[in-house]
């Protein structure tokens, strides 16, 4: 009876206690690493909208085919949200948790206006990926300094498609004339 009522008490103690996941990160690192994910997770939930927003909003020629790369970037980019936040959880930190959160985290533009040409949709999206491939190496050297290789391997994937993203970008962006910009 008594190791039931030491279990019912350390159940309601975790019940009510804060969201501390068991970590062998000092708490900078947890600090550091958190930040610099939910960073990250701003910016990508930031990216996926701008994408999907030029998704729906694409006219002209090459409709059918901007369309479709656009539907497929933005389906990679929103896969990325789940992992990071995850791991900003297995790391003992928090996540963002509203969009007022994302707003006041991110450092990516939004682009509210009515029309975009299509060239300037794919350039500033490829523009929005490259920063972001930046800085993701910038998070990648703040796992590394705090020897938190899971987030590190998972952030040179992510590095890897999000320059895909730019060039595939950047080609389909190319004028006929072969100047390319």
């Amino acid at each position: 009876m008594k190791t039931s009522d030491a279990k019912k008490d350390r159940l309601r103690s975790e019940q009510k206690a804060p969201l501390n996941t068991p970590t062998d990160l000092k708490p900078d690192a947890t600090r550091d690493v958190a930040g610099a994910l939910n960073a990250i997770l701003a910016d990508v939930f930031v990216l996926y909208l701008k994408t999907k927003n030029f998704h729906w909003h694409m006219s002209g020629p090459h409709f059918r085919d901007y369309h479709l790369l656009l539907d497929e970037q933005a389906d990679q980019i929103f896969a990325m949200t789940d992992p990071i936040a995850e791991r900003v959880r297995k790391v003992g930190g928090t996540t963002l948790r509203s969009i007022g959160h994302i707003d006041r985290t991110r450092r990516i533009l939004d682009n509210d206006a009515d029309y975009v040409e299509p060239e300037d949709m794919l350039k500033e999206l490829r523009e929005d990926n490259t920063t972001l491939a930046a800085r993701l190496r910038e998070a990648h050297d703040v796992c590394d300094e705090h020897r938190d290789i899971a987030s590190a391997s998972l952030i040179e994937v992510w590095i890897d498609e999000t320059e895909r993203r730019a060039w595939f970008l950047f080609e389909a962006g190319r004028r006929s004339d072969s100047s390319g910009h």
